[in-house]
């Protein structure tokens, strides 16, 4: 007759320890920068192409979120983890806004599939909230946008509450607006604001 094996009298591994939160910098800082088109959003690139390094000399602020080399506008960068997490952690959904310039003349139809929160191959969108609006006055592009001469633009503004990979160009393109430029304005309470393509300006960082 089998026996059942004895229990070991060995204590059970502990559960992994809390982690516990950074203490905040002794000197914290938030900088808002105007990413411009074609920089990479990080301090070093192993093919020579355009970095943060190019334009912050800071030490030891990172970037709080991502912007995608095509696109351009407001990208805060800081030096407190716990910031940084406020920033870009989707459960606090920090409302992100961005002026889309997209080919073609949106319809009312298309406009509220967009507001509705368009289907994409990774799941339905949140809800955003999008306005058409005239040609904002921004800095020329380096290169220039390639138009179609048949095929008008416009502007959208289209603000969102999370931040999924290149979201707001899949978002146009799902309801037939595809994304030609695209530049964020605001990122919760802070704004572009006058800001030139590779200026930046240090924020309070209280926010």
């Amino acid at each position: 007759m089998n026996q059942r094996p004895r229990p070991s009298n060995r204590p059970r591994p502990a559960g992994k320890p809390r982690r516990t939160p950074a203490a905040p910098p002794a000197n914290p800082k938030l900088i808002a920068l105007n990413k411009p088109f074609d920089v990479l959003t990080q301090f070093t690139d192993g093919d020579g192409r355009s970095t943060l390094a190019d334009f912050i000399k800071t030490p030891g602020v990172y970037p709080a979120g991502r912007l995608d080399r095509d696109s351009e506008g407001l990208l805060l960068l800081t030096n407190d983890g716990r910031l940084q997490a406020r920033i870009t952690d989707p459960k606090h959904k920090l409302p992100k806004t961005y002026w889309a310039q997209v080919e073609g003349e949106p319809s009312e139809e298309q406009l509220a599939q967009l507001r509705a929160g368009p289907e994409l191959n990774d799941g339905p969108t949140r809800p955003a909230e999008v306005e058409q609006i005239d040609e904002p006055a921004l800095w020329p592009r380096n290169p220039p946008v390639r138009f179609r001469k048949s095929v008008p633009t416009s502007w959208l503004a289209i603000t969102i509450r999370e931040g999924r990979n290149r979201q707001v160009r899949r978002m146009t393109a799902a309801v037939g607006l595809p994304t030609l430029r695209l530049v964020r304005v605001r990122i919760g309470d802070w704004t572009l604001g006058d800001l030139q393509p590779g200026q930046w300006r240090e924020l309070p960082s209280t926010g």
